[in-house]
């Protein structure tokens, strides 16, 4: 019966040996020369780094602003003023307002012809304005600018939260995506070092030479599984560089997490301390503070005002009989010569503003009505997440429990299974259930530390307390 070898693969294979070789050096090199990367340094980088996390510092930052922006705002307005002018004095009787400010201020007699005599002119003024009783809505709107400095910042503190929880995240999954990655390789090792035993067998004859073809499928279908997990890898190691806000680059992580499984603490913290649930509340109570607010807009205004100010001209007193009785000297026209002063008090009511205000009202009303509804929603997720996450802790620790013995059997038959075959006991295909057996093994012992981290990390990300995790390191 003729014998199909694959010549090829058998004299390539012997290289093999030293390739792989080089490249677990060349990887062990690379790797001892890179700095090992903790958790808790990547959760730092992220903190500090990442885009959102430093744009909700920057808006806590402005909402403390506007609180000393609201505290001034109860301050009087204090005007002071200084104009020298040029031009006519003709007055003329009839009625005039002056919209916006637009027209001139001109006083002087009402000639019987228009006349351009023109001289300088002067005024000086400092005029004091403060709305001193409003029936406390200086008060309500410094209240309203601390709670919405409040809230800005949990929400600040809990994007801190919800960053740190993503990084953690994507640290152990790329940590369990390279352990994966590892498995792969040793299993393509494998395959090629059974591959060189079937192809001696084959070339003396001691096994059927289609063997050989179903060897070479075995290794390619491993090198397949390898490429893909370093995608899978590549992936992970691109979301963390993403959420570190850093460049593109190879991480060694810490080894902790595939050497031991955390202590599992009780549960401690109190679900209504949640940094989610700390910033919806302060967005109720910001919502509530503005209403306050706007019921003071209701009310009127009583006011101070004072107003002092002298005037110069260049006109004299008998102008009006003596039309010569002007002077085009700058300095004597634009010198005080009539002072006047005004105290005073005034109230200030808009009467049809109760109206608008009172819709104004029910609108915020509504507004905290939504905002109290989606605190009770984010609550009852945050619930359920937690007994979700004991679920999985319960579940993880069963499966971490079970890989040891699934991973010895898998190796005893593996074993088995090759030393049969060696002896012309059982079939290729045996061997490589067994070797598919062997490898889903592995990858299950590589994952059964991570997932118990990633349990753990679910239940402090669903108490909304970091320290449960990081104390467990």
């Amino acid at each position: 019966m003729p014998v199909n070898i694959n010549m090829r693969g058998f004299m390539t294979f012997k290289k093999r040996p030293v390739f792989f070789l080089m490249l677990l050096l060349t990887g062990g090199i690379s790797c001892a020369a890179q700095q090992v990367l903790s958790l808790p340094e990547a959760v730092a980088i992220g903190v500090k780094s990442y885009g959102a996390v430093r744009a909700k510092e920057s808006y806590a930052k402005a909402s403390r602003e506007a609180v000393s922006l609201a505290r001034t705002s109860y301050l009087p307005n204090f005007n002071i003023a200084a104009q020298q002018d040029y031009g006519t004095v003709n007055g003329q009787y009839g009625p005039l307002y002056g919209f916006n400010g637009l027209s001139a201020g001109s006083a002087g007699p009402a000639l019987p012809s228009q006349r351009w005599t023109a001289s300088f002119g002067s005024l000086y003024l400092a005029n004091i304005n403060w709305d001193f009783f409003a029936f406390g809505r200086s008060k309500e709107k410094i209240a309203s600018a601390k709670a919405a400095a409040l809230r800005d910042r949990n929400d600040w503190q809990q994007e801190i939260f919800q960053q740190k929880v993503r990084v953690a995240a994507a640290y152990l999954n790329l940590l369990a995506a390279q352990r994966l990655t590892e498995s792969y390789r040793k299993n393509l090792i494998r395959a090629d070092t059974f591959r060189h035993v079937v192809v001696t067998r084959a070339l003396n004859g001691l096994i059927a030479g289609v063997d050989s073809s179903q060897a070479n499928a075995e290794v390619s279908n491993a090198r397949i599984a390898l490429l893909k997990a370093l995608d899978v890898e590549q992936e992970q190691r691109a979301l963390l560089v993403q959420l570190m806000g850093t460049e593109l680059r190879s991480f060694l992580l810490d080894t902790l997490f595939i050497s031991h499984i955390p202590s599992i603490p009780g549960d401690t913290a109190q679900l209504q301390d949640h940094p989610l649930l700390r910033w919806y509340g302060s967005r109720i109570a910001a919502s509530k503070v503005q209403s306050r607010y706007y019921k003071t807009l209701r009310y009127p205004v009583l006011s101070l005002v004072g107003v002092i100010q002298t005037r110069g001209s260049g006109f004299g007193e008998g102008y009006g009989q003596d039309l010569s009785d002007y002077t085009h000297h700058y300095w004597d026209a634009i010198s005080p010569s009539r002072t006047n002063y005004l105290f005073g008090v005034g109230l200030t009511w808009n009467l049809t503003q109760p109206f608008r205000v009172s819709r104004q009202i029910r609108y915020q009303d509504f507004i905290g009505e939504g905002l109290q509804d989606e605190y009770e929603q984010a609550r009852q997720e945050l619930e359920t997440r937690l007994r979700l996450a004991d679920e999985k802790i319960r579940n993880a620790m069963d499966k971490y429990r079970e890989v040891p013995v699934e991973v010895k059997a898998a190796s005893d038959a593996f074993i088995q299974k090759s030393v049969l075959y060696k002896n012309g006991l059982t079939t290729l295909v045996d061997v490589t259930q067994a070797l598919y057996v062997l490898t889903r093994a592995e990858t299950d012992r590589d994952i059964a530390y991570s997932n118990v981290w990633q349990a753990l990390l679910l239940k402090a990300a669903a108490m909304g307390d970091f320290n449960i995790f990081i104390q467990a390191l």
